[in-house]
């Protein structure tokens, strides 16, 4: 083959010691390929540099009108709302979008950015930028335009968010003017979330700029569940001294904490005070009412499809939109009780 010719599917069956239908079934149903198989094919085609053809009029235009969205979860509603905005704003440009779940798990995110890569998505977002390099650069090296959302400051590519560490630190500082010295937390599992870990950042930087020792400020992480909310909920109540105030990562966090609260036989917030994040509908139908902090997920779905347009597009565009949060205080945040126990 030329130094210079495009890489045909011949040159990766070739390469991979392949037929040429088993790359077709890697690219179009890579399930009904068996692990090794589609491993083999998928490093000849990353080494050769090939790109599928689409036909028709994606052979001509290189576009094939779909946009990719790898989410670390289905389970949550933080990402509907941002994602439904994101959708409706794509299909005023024409755009169809697909959307996978990669379950926190980095080599199922770029098992995703694969397939996507191979049903020759026009573009790609991400959730955050706490990933391998070497995920970018498969999407660099598929010339796929590419940006992150729910968060900003990443090293790598443009973003589309908000600071969570600024949001958790304001927060973080509304509690400590209640008069709480005695803060825990209980954040999402940081690792490869630069969202959780954000959070716990702020909060943490909040505590310490309010004179308080970090070594005193328990921090658990915790999948997103109300499950696993209240498990931790009640670890830091079994401590002594007890917490006065404990900050949930997100709402479906606090609202887990809430339930354990009730079951310990303790009132939110006159015993202690519950916080969450991202003011979800559920936030403000439990009562009493979440304080936590307002995330404008629309907004954010809107101005990142817009974005990515423009990557695809080959446009000018900023490298990053910072999208402002509020606190929102409700009922679950007061003063500590006046004589809290040991």
């Amino acid at each position: 083959m030329s130094d210079f010719a495009k890489p045909t599917l011949d040159d990766v069956a070739r390469a991979a010691g392949v037929s040429t239908a088993t790359v077709s079934r890697c690219l179009n149903a890579p399930d009904r390929v068996i692990a090794p198989t589609r491993e083999r094919v998928m490093k000849a085609i990353d080494v050769l540099g090939y790109t599928p053809d689409f036909g028709g009029r994606a052979l001509a235009s290189r576009r094939t009108n779909t946009v990719g969205a790898i989410i670390p979860t289905m389970d949550n509603a933080i990402f509907a709302r941002g994602l439904q905005s994101f959708q409706e704003t794509l299909s005023l440009f024409g755009k169809t979008l697909l959307v996978a779940s990669s379950g926190y798990s980095p080599a199922r995110e770029r098992e995703q950015m694969e397939v996507m890569a191979s049903r020759g998505v026009d573009g790609v977002l991400l959730i955050g930028s706490a990933r391998p390099d070497s995920s970018i650069e498969f999407l660099r090296r598929r010339g796929i335009p590419f940006l992150g959302a729910w968060n900003i400051g990443g090293k790598d590519g443009h973003f589309v968010g908000f600071d969570n560490r600024a949001a958790a630190a304001e927060l973080a500082q509304k509690v400590l003017a209640q008069g709480h010295h005695r803060l825990a937390m209980i954040a999402g599992i940081t690792q490869m979330n630069d969202r959780a870990s954000d959070r716990v950042e702020g909060v943490q930087a909040a505590a310490k700029l309010a004179g308080l020792n970090l070594d005193q400020l328990p921090v658990i992480e915790a999948a997103y569940t109300f499950d696993d909310g209240a498990r931790a909920f009640g670890e830091l109540m079994a401590l002594s001294p007890r917490p006065t105030a404990v900050m949930c990562g997100n709402d479906v966090l606090a609202v887990g904490a809430m339930q354990k609260a009730r079951e310990l036989g303790l009132r939110v917030p006159e015993d202690v005070s519950i916080t969450g994040f991202d003011d979800i509908d559920l936030a403000s139908v439990v009562a009493p009412e979440l304080t936590t902090v307002r995330v404008p997920h629309r907004r954010m779905g809107q101005a990142a499809a817009e974005m990515l347009i423009k990557l695809i597009n080959k446009q000018p565009v900023e490298r990053q939109i910072e999208i402002p949060t509020s606190v929102v205080e409700r009922g679950t945040l007061g003063p500590p009780p006046a004589d809290p126990p040991a």
